[in-house]
């Protein structure tokens, strides 16, 4: 069924999504991190009355405003995308869907919006406390936002809450709760905020080791890393114990996303984790999507370990998911081929109930709605012909993985040196140390971006987890206009982001005795 869709249509339509949610993600954790590390400076000053915490505050706050700025506006472009490419997704669920973002509008934005202007121009009009209140909001509000958006994102790798009504062929929401608090939901939500918080104490700390290398503001950008340590090396810490959270929701709900992310093609009991490794040009079974390794560097029995606290656990890989499997609980997982007959009995029982209705048919419109309900479980699946057209991209999601670990565990030792070398007060004089927290900036970048693709590439073909495949969700619309307005926002996302940097550059090599006043 799958060659009945114009392919470049869906390939141009997930590129230009991809374009704006990864331009869009380069602004809003940093965002969301200095945030709170700037409320937490303003708070040591409220406490101290020390002038020199107010300057740290200001200087800090002007790079926050120039990053949110373009943040908003590559944010709303990519909210229009749902509409305009993606029309059949927010048909399908936009009963759903809307929910969430309906409420960051109205709640989150808002008081981000509200409290922004105190926070930048309310210095010398409010009071000491009502001014260091705002900031607070203004970073609650900004991690508000995020809820929402990452709760929505939560549901369409796990859809819960919810039924399907045959009538309008539309997914009506039936428990807001179970939405807000599914466990997929949370931890995305909280890994990802936390992975954002640790980007922007690396990126305080790349700055001020910029000073330190420079020999100026030596007090500022001291005070500044202490923060930036504290704050990142408890976020970072808090990064792991989600991400390992995560991964045990992964392997329970995605099974095919966990075993690319793993490069895992068959499963087995006390499978070990690879720490490393490079994969090579031929294929496993013949299919080009699934790489054979080159080299690898596995630890015995690991990976069982974390994905389900046990290392003699079996974890599915690949081919597990594809010929179907039984889990450590005796659940039963069906073949790909088992699901793919069940989703084209939903589809043609959908269908049938549309015409019984229309011809008044009772009976058959009750044994169509039975029917559909019994497979509507896997109704995305009727979609594909070929049971691998169901595994996603293995070697991006393998190697984006690996390389977001990797990084993480940099960063962890990151915080640690920088506290060390300023409580040993040797920081001035450990140049590779200040080396490498700058070269940590752009690194930090790479690993939250490589997040984003395991998450999203990892998850595919489906837009929405075993329901609706991407290649179903396209807009009915001329590929040419999708090719079009890709390249012009290449062009502006591109100019917006040199923009960024060259502004934040500038007020940089200004520094703090000019910034934010």
């Amino acid at each position: 069924m799958i060659e009945n869709f114009d392919m470049s249509l869906v390939d141009w339509s997930r590129a230009q999504f991809a374009l704006t949610a990864m331009y869009h993600w380069i602004f809003v954790p940093l965002t969301l991190g200095l945030a709170f590390i700037i409320a937490i400076m303003e708070t040591i000053y409220v406490k101290t009355g020390n002038p020199e915490w107010k300057k740290i505050t200001k200087f800090w706050m002007t790079l926050f405003g120039i990053n949110f700025a373009i943040g908003v506006a590559t944010g709303i472009i990519l909210e229009f995308e749902f509409g305009t490419n993606w029309s059949n997704y927010s048909w399908f669920v936009g009963d759903i869907f809307g929910a969430p973002l309906a409420v960051e509008g109205i709640m989150a934005f808002f008081m981000e919006s509200t409290f922004i202007a105190v926070m930048f121009f309310g210095w010398n009009k409010v009071s000491k406390k009502f001014h260091l209140i705002s900031t607070w909001l203004v970073a609650v509000g900004s991690n508000l936002s995020a809820l929402w958006i990452l709760v929505a994102n939560g549901w369409m790798q796990n859809p819960v809450g919810m039924k399907f009504n045959p009538d309008t062929a539309r997914n009506e929401m039936v428990n807001f709760w179970d939405v807000l608090f599914s466990p997929t939901a949370v931890n995305k939500f909280l890994h990802t905020i936390s992975s954002a918080y640790t980007l922007a104490a690396i990126f305080v700390i790349g700055v001020s080791a910029w000073y330190l290398l420079k020999k100026l503001n030596i007090a500022f950008a001291k005070k500044s890393i202490v923060v930036a340590a504290v704050f990142g090396l408890i976020t970072s810490l808090f990064t792991v114990m989600t991400g390992d959270n995560s991964a045990r929701e992964i392997v329970r709900d995605q099974p095919m996303k966990f075993a690319a992310m793993e490069g895992l093609y068959d499963g087995s009991k006390g499978a070990g984790l690879v720490a490393f490794g490079i994969m090579s040009s031929t294929s496993e079974n013949g299919n080009d999507n699934m790489k054979d390794f080159n080299f690898k560097l596995e630890i015995p029995n690991l990976l069982s370990y974390m994905a389900y606290m046990d290392g003699d656990a079996f974890v599915p890989g690949v081919n597990d998911v594809i010929n179907g499997f039984t889990d450590n609980d005796g659940v039963v997982h069906p073949s790909v081929t088992t699901k793919i007959e069940m989703g084209r009995k939903a589809i043609h029982a959908l269908k049938d109930y549309k015409q019984a209705q229309k011809d008044k048919d009772a009976t058959l419109a009750q044994t169509s709605l039975n029917e559909l309900k019994e497979n509507f479980k896997y109704f995305g699946y009727g979609y594909f012909d070929d049971p691998y057209n169901t595994v996603p991209p293995i070697s991006i999601t393998f190697y984006s993985f690996h390389i977001m670990v990797g990084l993480g565990m940099w960063f962890l030792l990151l915080f640690t040196l920088a506290l060390l070398f300023v409580y040993k007060e040797s920081i001035v004089n450990n140049k590779w140390f200040l080396r490498a927290a700058i070269w940590s900036i752009p690194l930090a970048y790479v690993a939250s971006q490589s997040g984003w693709i395991v998450a999203e590439m990892g998850r595919q073909p489906w837009v929405i987890q075993d329901l609706m495949p991407t290649l179903t969700a396209v807009s009915n619309i001329d590929t040419t206009s999708v090719q079009i307005t890709f390249f012009l926002f290449l062009t502006v996302f591109t100019g917006l982001l040199i923009a960024e940097i060259k502004i934040m550059l500038k007020q940089i090599k200004l520094g703090p005795n000019h910034g934010g006043h």
